[in-house]
């Protein structure tokens, strides 16, 4: 590493397996007891038929405008 001198890299990067400390193994859970549900991000695959359409003719007419805008 550039910006490190030799010692502090080997400090830094040391494989030793006792640090003097207790080690955490993340979480584990059996299939029993799973997450709790979250909200599902926004989709537009999630969207009605007719909605999709809507929001597509909507950005549609917002395009043709800024192109006739931009054709004054």
């Amino acid at each position: 590493m550039p910006f490190l001198d030799r010692k502090a890299y080997q400090v830094l990067h040391s494989h030793d397996r006792d640090h003097g400390h207790a080690h955490e193994h993340g979480h584990t859970h059996g299939p029993s007891t799973p997450h709790p549900a979250q909200a599902v991000p926004w989709s537009i695959l999630r969207m009605a038929l007719a909605a999709r359409l809507g929001a597509a003719l909507a950005v549609s007419a917002g395009l043709w405008a800024a192109v006739l805008l931009a054709m004054r």
